[in-house]
């Protein structure tokens, strides 16, 4: 699809990011002091996940409170998966990022006395270190660092482009190939391999050198091109059918890095956040009840008013994340439920009403009082532990690539992510990969610009069956939901994998036939992402944290507490 003929970059700039939530742009605003930046949006740019963001972010900001408790949470909370040292480092920053964020206008919520700020605590925090603006946190950072990012002259942001691949060093070679033989790019591959016929020099590293990206609007494929691309591109709760997502969470980033030869890890730990709403309503899609309606005394309870997580935890209804999505799992399995009850009810309904008045005002409308009666919930796909492998400071396997938030795996959150901690994940590696941006940025001077090509749509004609796209999205997010999901066994992994690979083929001619668009990029790297998660679970031959297998339900410190790898030349 790639033209063969070499063509200057239609966008230029000094950085380019792709993703404009709390990682990308907390970047955008610190590299922009030294060069111009370019920020691709999906969709608006207030529609990042981290506008989706209710309860707060995790920091210690309390004498009573200390970073070695953090960091012994958040080892506890993520099942003894993530290495030490990387947790206490980040964590150790993580009140400097949210004084950063005050700086730029965030108003967290504050006590009656106006004393301090109003600490709330959620499951698997032994202490009050979580600072929110009430139970629309994400909202308001959103709205905050938007605006910083929109008065800087030298930051450009785009809204409506969805990223499709992006462009290395080694795709232009395969690129020469196509020109000089005349071919389609699987049929490149299939003939010579990732490589072209060029191979790949074994040590080398690749470099990124942009991204081709549809502009969503004209339907037109433009390059952008840059020394450094910062990818923070979120998760991909889209990949199943609940989830508590935007619709823009498909994974894009982290498929966009696999075909890009950069390494993955640990995608078998998918966090399902135990309480979404239940509702038949359509406004009621997606609906998150905030971790911190159980920080606040919610009990989770059975249809008959009975309390079922004092027996399967010591924090109760407290519990971590993995262990109360299973603990939700079981109970509507085995009494044949739709739902169980988060109840917050006895608490005094004035405080219910001011700390919650975003939940409060939306349940009101669909007939829920939550002052007086339990809210129906369960549990939805909601968080990405695992993604694109960095070390601390943002960086991947590939020269000019760096990766923030969600889209990344740093270490922190091991096999379960502790509650609050994804936006101090994001703030504090955005922050730390700026830092590792301007050194590479100086770097790549040295480095004569490539001859980066157009893209060319060739032959491939409009779509004639929109449905197929559409049907093959359901079909993926039916399948990871029921054989990929809280708890897993390995018949069903290894049946879910069979049909992932025929969908996968299916997809693959489509893409080269059609033009694309963005349900048609959604849905390919949907697909590609299915089929590396159920690897990746099949590959772990024991329980921990997010993923649980009932074919291997212990835990094995000895043989899996490490890493689970993927790389496309593996």
């Amino acid at each position: 699809m790639p033209s063969s003929r070499p063509a200057a970059a239609e966008v230029r700039a000094d950085f380019l990011v792709i993703g404009a939530g709390l990682a990308g742009l907390s970047y955008a605003l610190r590299v922009a002091e030294h060069g111009d930046v370019v920020v691709l949006c999906k969709g608006a740019v207030t529609q990042s996940n981290t506008a989706w963001a209710q309860g707060g972010i995790a920091a210690v900001w309390d004498d009573q409170d200390s970073i070695e408790a953090h960091v012994e949470d958040t080892l506890e909370a993520g099942a003894f998966l993530a290495r030490r040292e990387d947790v206490e480092a980040i964590l150790a920053e993580g009140p400097a990022a949210v004084r950063r964020l005050i700086e730029l206008g965030v108003k967290f919520s504050r006590r009656e006395d106006e004393e301090g700020y109003d600490l709330t605590r959620e499951g698997g925090h032994h202490a009050r270190r979580i600072l929110h603006h009430g139970d629309t946190t994400g909202w308001e950072i959103q709205r905050a660092i938007v605006a910083a990012a929109e008065a800087h002259p030298r930051i450009r942001l785009i809204d409506d482009q969805v990223a499709i691949d992006l462009i290395t060093q080694r795709k232009c070679m395969r690129h020469l190939a196509k020109r000089r033989l005349g071919l389609r790019g699987p049929e490149v591959e299939e003939i010579y391999g990732p490589g072209g016929p060029e191979g790949w020099m074994p040590g080398r590293r690749d470099r990124c050198l942009g991204a081709y990206v549809l502009d969503v609007p004209s339907g037109r494929v433009r390059v952008f091109s840059a020394p450094v691309t910062l990818l923070a591109t979120g998760g991909s709760g889209k990949l199943y059918r609940f989830t508590s997502n935007p619709d823009l969470a498909t994974g894009d980033g982290m498929a966009m890095a696999y075909r890009a030869g950069a390494v993955l890890a640990n995608l078998e730990f998918v966090q399902f956040h135990p309480t979404c709403l239940y509702h038949p309503s359509p406004e009621a899609k997606s609906f998150l009840i905030t971790e911190a309606v159980r920080g606040e005394g919610g009990i989770l309870r059975l249809p008959d008013g009975t309390p079922f997580m004092d027996d399967v935890h010591p924090m109760g209804s407290l519990a971590p994340r993995d262990v109360t999505a299973r603990a939700i799992d079981a109970q509507i399995k085995r009494h044949g439920l739709e739902f169980v009850h988060l109840d917050v009810s006895h608490r005094e309904p004035e405080f219910v009403r001011r700390r919650f008045p975003a939940i409060h005002q939306k349940l009101m409308g669909l007939g829920i009082d939550m002052t007086r009666e339990p809210i129906p919930v369960v549990p939805a796909a909601h968080y990405f532990c695992g993604g694109v492998k960095v070390d601390g400071h943002g960086r991947t396997q590939i020269d000019g690539l760096l990766a923030a938030g969600e889209v990344a795996c740093t270490g922190l959150h091991g096999a379960n992510r502790l509650a609050s901690n994804s936006l101090l994940e994001a703030a504090v590696v955005g922050e730390r990969a700026a830092r590792t941006a301007l050194d590479a940025h100086a770097a790549a001077r040295d480095i004569a610009p490539a001859d980066v090509p157009s893209w060319d749509a060739g032959a491939a004609r409009d779509a004639d069956e929109l449905v197929v796209v559409a049907h093959t999205w359901d079909e993926i997010r039916r399948l990871m939901w029921n054989y990929v999901g809280i708890v897993r066994t390995d018949r069903r992994l290894a049946r879910a994998l069979r049909r992932v690979a025929l969908i996968r083929n299916e997809i693959r001619t489509y893409y080269w036939d059609f033009k694309v668009t963005r349900d048609l990029i959604e849905v390919r790297n949907l697909a590609l992402l299915a089929e590396l998660v159920i690897r990746s679970s099949l590959g772990r031959r024991e329980s921990r944290g997010l993923h649980y297998n009932s074919n291997h339900p212990e835990t094995d410190d000895v043989g899996w507490r490490r890493d689970t790898l993927l790389r496309r030349e593996w």
